[in-house]
């Protein structure tokens, strides 16, 4: 039985070239992999999704236990296949017609709308002070992100912008915008979760 690959410990360890190796001999084998309709394309293109799958895997690596016997690129692959899915959905949602507009009238209370579509919301006594904090909170975690999750979250949840025109602002396709939103709001869950007993719902 073969052992495991040395640079992919060392890429579990943080060593990033490591990983950007393993990135480079397995990437194209997943992009090849990746099975997008015709109606997609212009949309969504196999070099967004994996794009949104590199950063994805440069901040997930350490998670990765080579000892499970599980493969490195088959677990790339399972992050490319839920990124494209996310695309996916996200383009069948532009089709709809637009629920009610997003964007609320100030920074709080997008901050709470957004904590709520999140599902981490919880009631508190004060509605008031729930909302300050709630902002509070929502700017430290956005700043925690990295820079394209934290600008899709901005610029669609917060000031309401369409999709076409957070992928203009970007320079990326509208696939690759609900991409990165659902990375961003995964990410926001994780570090708002903890603090949910604080937000306060909107009366």
């Amino acid at each position: 039985m073969p052992g495991i690959d040395p640079l992919l410990r060392q890429a579990v360890a943080g060593d990033a070239d490591a990983l950007g190796a393993l990135l480079l001999r397995h990437g194209p084998v997943v992009a090849g992999r990746l099975e997008i309709g015709r109606s997609l394309r212009g949309l969504v293109e196999a070099e967004d999704v994996m794009q949104v799958t590199y950063l994805e895997a440069f901040l997930h690596i350490r998670r990765f236990d080579p000892d499970r016997g599980a493969s490195f690129e088959g677990w790339l692959h399972q992050i490319a296949r839920h990124n494209l899915l996310d695309a996916v959905r996200g383009l069948g949602r532009d089709k709809q017609p637009p629920p009610q507009r997003r964007v609320q009238p100030d920074f709080g209370e997008s901050a709470v709308a957004l904590v709520d579509l999140l599902g981490v919301t919880t009631t508190t006594p004060s509605r008031e002070a729930g909302r300050a904090e709630c902002a509070e909170l929502v700017e430290q975690a956005l700043e925690s992100l990295p820079a394209d999750y934290a600008r899709v979250v901005r610029l669609y949840d917060l000031q309401g912008k369409a999709i076409a025109e957070v992928a203009s602002e970007l320079g990326r396709s509208p696939g690759a915008v609900h991409m990165l939103r659902a990375r961003a709001h995964d990410a926001l869950r994780d570090r708002l979760g903890s603090a949910s007993g604080f937000l306060s719902h909107p009366a």
